[in-house]
């Protein structure tokens, strides 16, 4: 008998504890509430609870446009978060699913969005004062092809301005990188590294302002390396598509390049 009671307070206690776990609110909700108690707990900031509250609509509701609806939303909340992996994958997995939606162009346009701002190793965010050729090029990358995908295939989305003036952008901030990091190799005397890139810059951005930068570049980096050839025919290209160049009436040491400067 006393083993009996002993079970007993044992099995109560279990169904006690398990209680507060097993509980769910959401029980018995329609559709409808679950996507507005959601909504709204997005717009009021609350993204884990919106977030989870998505993933219960579509668990319970798995077709329809509440479905789809949650989980494009569900991306956005993780954007908003400042989940960048999180949003990515939510992009890819709707992309994946539903890829003829009428709203898929709405997805290419977050996912480049999310690489553009991404500040955790990502490419384009303006935080901290850093300038935007300084940071990582695959966020750049995903965020460009994010955006030409959009502008190639809707060219009437609501998006497609926007999402072509940042690809003006990348492109720009693309071409600085390159060029920064052309400046690093001349800085630490790797001068065939340096006009490696700067060949980079004039093959891959052309219609950026690196360009003269980058044949300066390479008239001083040929020059230390002894390749006067290449150096002369480097500065003759200058002249012929710079002619009024800062550049033209300097000495071609590395010293003499106007930014180096700023690395000392």
């Amino acid at each position: 008998m006393k083993r009996y009671v002993v079970a007993m307070l044992v099995v109560l206690g279990l169904s006690a504890c398990a209680t507060p776990d097993t509980y769910d609110e959401t029980r018995g909700w329609t559709v409808e509430r679950l996507y507005a108690e959601a909504h709204d707990e997005l717009n009021s900031g609350n993204y884990t609870r919106a977030v989870k509250l998505y993933e219960t609509l579509e668990a319970r509701f798995p077709y329809g446009r509440y479905a789809q609806q949650a989980q494009m939303d569900i991306a956005y909340t993780e954007y908003r978060d400042n989940e960048p992996e999180l949003a990515v994958a939510a992009c890819d997995r709707f992309i994946k699913l539903h890829p003829t939606h009428p709203n898929i162009d709405y997805i290419y346009y977050l996912k480049g969005l999310v690489y553009f701002n991404d500040g955790n190793g990502g490419a384009l965010a303006k935080w901290g004062g850093q300038d935007m050729s300084e940071r990582d090029p695959k966020a750049q990358r995903e965020s460009f092809l994010a955006f030409s995908e959009l502008v190639r295939r809707f060219p009437d989305s609501k998006y497609y301005d926007d999402a072509k003036a940042k690809l003006l952008e990348l492109v720009t901030a693309m071409g600085g990188h390159e060029m920064h990091v052309a400046r690093y190799y001349m800085k630490r005397g790797d001068y065939i590294a340096a006009a490696n890139r700067a060949q980079a810059v004039l093959r891959d951005y052309p219609n950026t302002r690196y360009p003269e930068e980058a044949l300066a570049l390479m008239t001083s980096a040929y020059h230390e390396l002894g390749m006067i050839k290449l150096s002369d025919d480097s500065r003759r290209v200058l002249a012929l598509n710079y002619p009024k160049s800062a550049y033209l009436n300097r000495p071609w040491t590395v010293e003499s390049l106007p930014w180096w400067k700023f690395w000392n």
